[in-house]
């Protein structure tokens, strides 16, 4: 097992940056540590490692302020998570990946555009029978990309919550999706890989010192700047998973 010196203190990097994003936003490690990791290293190590990063963040968030949590909207999220969860694993193991990413990219980067440039786009409150589509889309990405936040955060976003509850119950949502990829990991053999454990020795505690960096930033941030940041972070899902696709 080799361990490269400067490649893994640019994926600790990465890890601060990510978790800096996380941290104020509630989700989005993923479009920043994913897509330049692979730079980096193959897209099954990047997975594999930024998953224990992000688990680790998931309860840091999830569990810092659960009162704000709306719990109604959570348990409507989990069954289909849990459903996405089992088909992306089908996904990730038989279907190619890039027709795939360029049709979730496309998707996302338009979407973010419409949050941007809509006036409506973070004060229209949709129903909460969208929850199941954004929990089972969620789910897919979550293990197909390693990024299941921005179907959670299409939907939260839109269902009228204060920033506590929105960033509350996104950590919840979060939480219930890795921690559902990190089983899915260890069953297809992605997270048996020694040096990925080696390298997350210092990649986890990078993560965390990137919460605390983002927790003195978030108390500055207004609910109209966090959600312009979650369209700016849908934004730049989508070129990312497009650019990855094309690639």
């Amino acid at each position: 097992m080799n361990v490269d010196p400067t490649e893994l203190a640019l994926l600790a990097a990465l890890a601060f940056a990510g978790s800096v994003v996380f941290g104020i936003t509630g989700f989005g490690a993923a479009l920043i540590t994913i897509p330049l990791a692979l730079h980096l290293v193959p897209l099954p190590f990047a997975l594999a490692l930024f998953v224990l990063m992000d688990l680790a963040n998931s309860y840091r968030i999830g569990f810092e302020n659960p009162k704000h949590a709306v719990r109604a909207e959570w348990t409507r999220l989990v069954p289909t998570i849990l459903v996405g969860t089992v088909v992306g694993v089908t996904l990730l193991v038989n279907l190619p990946r890039q027709a795939a990413t360029l049709a979730l990219g496309v998707f996302v980067f338009l979407f973010a555009l419409y949050s941007l440039f809509s006036g409506r786009a973070s004060s229209h409150r949709i129903g909460p029978a969208w929850a199941y589509l954004a929990g089972f889309s969620g789910g897919i990405t979550s293990t197909v990309f390693g990024a299941g936040g921005p179907p959670y955060a299409m939907y939260l976003s839109h269902r009228g919550l204060t920033k506590e509850q929105f960033r509350a119950t996104l950590g919840f949502a979060a939480l219930t999706s890795i921690s559902l990829r990190t089983i899915a990991f260890f069953a297809t053999g992605i997270l048996l890989d020694l040096k990925v454990w080696a390298y997350a020795l210092v990649i986890v505690p990078a993560g965390l010192a990137g919460l605390w960096a983002a927790g003195h930033l978030f108390r500055r941030i207004t609910r109209e700047t966090l959600m312009r940041a979650v369209a700016l972070m849908l934004l730049a899902t989508g070129v990312s998973l497009v650019l990855r696709a094309l690639a």
